[in-house]
């Protein structure tokens, strides 16, 4: 039997395959591809704050310097003057041995689900919350159940509600504060005050995860959850919207009870993160680099996310269309007319050169379908003034 003859039912999933999802956002990246097309659907950073120059000076140092070390196998945890750079920017006290370096902040998800879900598991997120999130729990089956969120954040009341008891009491919750992915909302001070004392009261854990939390506007986003219940709280952070995505680096601050499991994940999945990435991180990263740089992104973005604003104000009148404005971070969520669903209005936009990211990937369940996210970050003014008034008339045409 020639090999392209065998039958591919050979082949049995395991049962936590058959759990795994395509990204919508993936899917609808490669739509955007098409010539033309505006596109506010991905979550991509600009390539323009790429520090390009910093990182081919970084990149010749390390290998002049320490080649040999850096193409070589390393330590699990991560390089060590990588994770001293790390807890030398946080607003409280950790241990180097608490943080894992992570290929990307993504596997830190990955290896908080291995380590902290079983099948049946109850797992609280926001409502909306982060779609890679969902992709990284649903193969672990647990019980996904969103609390009710609002422009401040979590509505504690309904938290405790859903936290359950005995062998169906939740897990963790998880969380983003700062200028969320998908809303762009951030969670206010007294907010984050009630969560971290009901949680700690509750027992419940917190996965705290914080990749927009440098790109504010105008005013810093207020003290970390971990910071106030670092026993209770697994930080998630990452390199990919300050410096760059594709050297996928990220880190995992974990309490030292649970962060030799996380190891042992880690371990498991890829014996640890590139070690010649990490090397030329710690070295871009030398003599407060990310002071200076971040600062740039930031005017980058709050003028593009002004852009969209004004835009939305100027072609969305009296359409009926809701949207919310940020402080700071990549997206904002708008909210289509009653009767609407972003599904149907998406291939229309597209027709008409623009494509967003419809909101019901984003829900645990009960989706609202009139929602839709914006991300202002990788599309120019210009481009930006153009597909809002592209939008605006597919929401026109799509009322009829």
């Amino acid at each position: 039997m020639k090999p392209n003859d065998m039958n591919p039912s050979v082949w049995t999933l395991a049962r936590r395959a058959t759990k795994m999802n395509p990204s919508v956002i993936r899917e609808i990246l490669k739509v955007t591809e098409k010539p033309g097309i505006i596109s506010f659907a991905g979550g991509l950073p600009s390539p323009k704050t790429f520090p390009v120059d910093a990182f081919a000076k970084a990149c010749e140092k390390v290998l002049r310097e320490d080649g040999q070390s850096a193409l070589q196998y390393a330590a699990s945890e991560g390089f060590a003057a990588l994770r001293e750079a790390v807890v030398a920017r946080l607003p409280w006290t950790v241990d180097p041995a608490q943080v894992l370096i992570t290929t990307g902040s993504q596997q830190g998800l990955d290896l908080v689900a291995k380590v902290l879900i079983d099948a049946g598991s109850r797992v609280l997120v926001e409502t909306p919350t982060y779609l890679g999130a969902l992709q990284a729990f649903t193969p672990m089956e647990p019980d996904v159940v969103g609390v009710a969120s609002d422009a401040e954040g979590i509505d504690v009341d309904d938290m405790e509600l859903r936290v359950g008891s005995g062998a169906e009491r939740a897990r963790f919750l998880y969380v983003l504060p700062n200028f969320q992915n998908p809303t762009g909302h951030s969670m206010s001070e007294a907010r984050r005050q009630a969560l971290v004392e009901r949680a700690a009261a509750l027992g419940l854990p917190l996965v705290e995860d914080n990749p927009y939390g440098d790109l504010w506007f105008d005013q810093p986003p207020p003290l970390p959850l971990t910071a106030r219940y670092p026993e209770g709280c697994v930080y998630l952070g990452s390199f990919s919207k300050v410096l760059a995505p594709g050297l996928r680096l990220g880190y995992v601050i974990a309490p030292k009870a649970i962060a030799p499991k996380l190891l042992q994940a880690k371990q498991a999945a890829d014996l640890h993160s590139p070690s010649f990435n990490q090397r030329v991180v710690a070295e871009v990263l030398k003599d407060g680099f990310l002071d200076r740089h971040v600062p740039t992104i930031r005017a980058l973005y709050k003028a593009q996310c002004t852009a969209m604003l004004e835009a939305l104000e100027r072609e969305m009148t009296g359409l009926g269309v809701q949207w919310n404005s940020p402080d700071g971070g990549m997206f904002l969520w708008v909210k289509l007319p009653e009767g609407m669903d972003a599904v149907a209005l998406l291939p229309k936009a597209v027709d008409k050169g623009v494509a967003f990211v419809p909101g019901a990937a984003f829900y645990a369940s009960e989706a609202d379908p009139r929602t839709l996210r914006l991300s202002f970050v990788t599309a120019s003014e210009a481009q930006i003034r153009t597909g809002v008034a592209a939008l605006a008339q597919a929401i026109r045409e799509q009322q009829g």
